[in-house]
């Protein structure tokens, strides 16, 4: 019997710097998983729903959506709300990956549904640990709800 084919994880940050720094940390793990990146809101919405420059692709759904807050031309929480309130997504696990350590960002994240909120700490090295943290965990740990799982 053939491997499960393993989801990719898509990290929707805008930051050229974060982004360098999570996909080392994600690569010191040696996950298997491909990381697709996107730049902001709209391009993760595309990517999500096999739209636009996704049109066709053949990957499944992400095992995990690292999610930055504030994007440019849609932002994380109306990313948010589309991936939860989507039949076909709302299973996909959301972190919200920010700098932002305003209360009703957080507030506003959980009302929405995400799985994890998780404020990017400032020193490379607890950075690049938190990384590796989630990637683990959100990878090989969790057990997601079997395909087809409607609650």
């Amino acid at each position: 019997m053939a491997a499960p084919e393993l989801k990719p994880i898509l990290l929707v940050e805008d930051s050229p710097k974060d982004v360098e720094l999570t996909l080392a940390a994600l690569e010191r793990c040696q996950l298997a998983n491909t990381v697709v990146v996107t730049r902001d809101g709209a391009e993760a919405l595309d990517y999500l729903h096999a739209r636009g420059a996704y049109a066709g692709r053949n990957s499944g759904d992400p095992v995990v959506v690292l999610l930055d807050l504030k994007l440019p031309k849609v932002d994380g929480l109306e990313v948010l709300e589309q991936i939860k309130s989507d039949p076909r997504l709302r299973h996909t696990p959301v972190v919200m990956l920010t700098s932002s350590r305003e209360e009703r960002d957080l507030v506003r994240s959980y009302q929405l549904g995400v799985n994890a909120f998780v404020v990017k700490p400032v020193g490379f090295e607890q950075f690049f640990e938190a990384i590796q943290d989630l990637g683990m965990f959100w990878a090989v740990l969790n057990e997601p709800p079997p395909r087809g799982f409607a609650a």
